[in-house]
């Protein structure tokens, strides 16, 4: 059946010129990895001028050119932190929101309740967000995904989104910021899109970051990590070098 179809995520994004920022979670089919990856792109000057850069596990965007940096409030921020058995992706500084919330013991809901979309009029970006939660003792994981995006052209009202999942073998959930390009930019829309997880980090690496518009794509990073012991591998790409 048609709704329990798997995409390969290259042929999912090849044709869209401006998915936007997108987070992947997922599991790979036959060594029970958990999967996550985040990319960036950009339109304008100012978003394009950034790189990601790696700070003991975690993943930051910063300017690639300091120079030339023009707002950096919706630009610059921690993308991947992890708190306890927790590890968070978001698409901007909602990550520290969310971290800050579990470190008082609430939840990934909890969070993203005192948030809402980025004030970039009329785009209106949607805020994405992911956290895998593991379970050592058992060598699994489950993992959320959420968008918060607005509920119309203007921006009065904000829908909360939340989809959480078990982990499934060979299956990863795709969100992303916007349906393609356009002015002003369409947001996606729907539940995350079903996406293949290969057992190879170099494989989907590939997929993911040969699939995304050339001029567009600014960076990628992905990590597979074993659940039962937190050990992991990860690919950084930057275009910007």
């Amino acid at each position: 059946m048609k709704q329990y179809e798997i995409n390969n995520i290259r042929k999912q994004i090849e044709n869209n010129s401006y998915v936007g920022r997108g987070i992947v979670i997922g599991k790979t089919e036959t060594t029970g990895k958990a999967v996550s990856a985040y990319f960036i792109m950009g339109r304008s000057e100012n978003s394009r001028n950034r790189i990601f850069e790696l700070r003991d596990g975690e993943v930051f965007t910063r300017p690639y050119d300091e120079t030339k940096v023009e707002d950096p409030s919706l630009i610059i921020y921690a993308a991947i932190r992890q708190h306890e058995n927790k590890l968070v992706v978001t698409n901007g500084d909602q990550t520290d929101t969310v971290i800050e919330h579990l470190q008082k013991g609430e939840t990934f809901e909890d969070a993203l309740a005192t948030r809402k979309f980025e004030p970039d009029f009329p785009n209106l970006t949607p805020r994405i967000s992911g956290m895998i939660v593991f379970d050592k003792d058992n060598g699994d994981f489950a993992y959320k995904m959420s968008i918060l995006k607005s509920m119309d052209a203007e921006g009065t009202a904000c829908g909360r989104y939340c989809f959480a999942y078990e982990s499934q073998a060979g299956l990863g959930h795709f969100i992303h910021t916007y349906q393609g390009d356009g002015n002003p930019l369409p947001t996606f829309a729907g539940e995350p899109e079903r996406v293949a997880i290969p057992d190879s980090i170099d494989a989907f690496t590939e997929e993911l970051w040969d699939g995304l518009n050339e001029d567009n794509k600014i960076s990628l990073y992905v990590r597979y990590t074993d659940p039962a012991t937190g050990k992991y591998e990860d690919r950084l790409i930057n275009k910007n070098k």
